[in-house]
């Protein structure tokens, strides 16, 4: 509170915040694809310090409706966390199926200097880290993606492999057929070509690079073993929590894992499925050229995605080096900052409404 209104907050009270309606006027000021790509080189970036960055497991709440979890990370002097649900029968109820919102703090003093909606910058964030990760492991000119599973994040991934990586079509299913056909309206002015197909096997046919992005919370086959050949990238990011996978077991043991961070997959990824001692591959080390990536036309790689902190402390830290540039938020006062830090309760008392 300053001295000469008992009303009007300090400078220090006061938060820049990113609604929702804030969010869309950045992604649109800049551009989807663009924004995508630009959240990208700084998930890159802070991958290139990975050692800096505190890193655990998110803390995660399960039900069997779904799961509420935090996932926080600091990299010693900005702290940031997420909070996030994962609900796959909100759909059917009318509901979002992932929600989310973030904060990032001074770690020096523990005060947020930003507090942003989530959901759309999750989006955001997954599909740009898809794309990055697709750049290290891809087959070279990469052209066509399948996307199985049509839902809240297909466009994003679109438009990411398009900017990102270079791929041209898209061929799509979903079980669901409505989905595809929300997808295609969605897409129709990408400049991709998109292909509506009526099976999985027919949208993998002629695919380099197999995105899986389902929301059933349950082991689930979206892949089968003969629907992969050799010399395919697999982007696996619909399992993301105990009891919930999409590939075939054996797809799995013919591939080269790739991981975010081992602790957290084990537990929650495809390779859940597989021995606690099975070989994986952290991508900050490909990035940072101390692991092998893709070594042969062959190969078939696979990035076991599940989502991890530090991709949304990047996405936030993007999102606060916008706000000058584009001027979409608002100041939240958010913090109680009495002219005597001893006097929090005369600040109240003193108070006039």
């Amino acid at each position: 509170m300053t001295a000469s209104s008992q009303l009007t907050p300090s400078k220090l009270a006061m938060v820049p915040f990113v609604s929702v309606d804030n969010m869309m006027k950045i992604v649109n000021t800049i551009g989807p694809a663009k924004i995508i790509a630009e959240i990208a080189d700084y998930i890159e970036a802070d991958f290139l310090r990975w050692d800096t960055f505190d890193k655990t497991p998110r803390v995660a709440a399960h039900s069997k409706e779904g799961v509420i979890e935090l996932m926080p990370t600091s990299d010693g002097e900005t702290y940031g966390f997420k909070y996030v649900n994962g609900h796959p029968a909100n759909m059917a109820r009318g509901f979002q199926t992932v929600t989310a919102f973030g904060v990032l703090a001074r770690v020096d003093n523990g005060y947020p200097v930003l507090f942003s909606e989530m959901t759309i910058l999750t989006a955001l964030r997954t599909a740009a880290t898809s794309a990055l990760v697709a750049k290290y492991l891809a087959p070279k000119n990469s052209k066509t993606m399948a996307v199985i599973g049509n839902g809240a994040q297909c466009e994003f991934q679109a438009l990411a492999f398009k900017e990102v990586v270079g791929i041209e079509t898209v061929r799509l299913f979903d079980i669901d057929p409505t989905a595809t056909q929300k997808t295609v309206r969605n897409l129709a002015e990408s400049g991709l070509n998109v292909v509506a197909c009526s099976s999985a096997e027919e949208a993998v046919a002629g695919a380099q690079i197999v995105t899986t992005c389902t929301a059933d919370k349950q082991y689930a086959t979206i892949l089968t073993d003969n629907m992969i050949g050799s010399g395919i990238h697999i982007n696996a990011i619909g399992g993301d929590c105990p009891g919930k996978t999409e590939l075939h077991k054996d797809i799995l043991l013919r591939s080269d894992i790739f991981v975010e961070y081992p602790p957290q997959t084990r537990i929650e990824g495809e390779i859940q499925q597989l021995a606690e001692d099975h070989p994986v591959t952290e991508l900050w080390q490909v990035m940072a050229g101390q692991a092998q990536g893709r070594t042969s036309e062959g190969q078939i790689t696979l990035f076991d995605s599940v989502g991890f902190a530090t991709e949304d402390f990047s996405a936030l830290r993007y999102i606060k080096d916008q706000l000058e540039r584009t001027g979409h938020f608002v100041e939240l006062d958010l913090l109680a900052d009495p002219d005597d830090p001893r006097d929090l309760f005369g600040m109240v008392q003193r108070a006039v409404f």
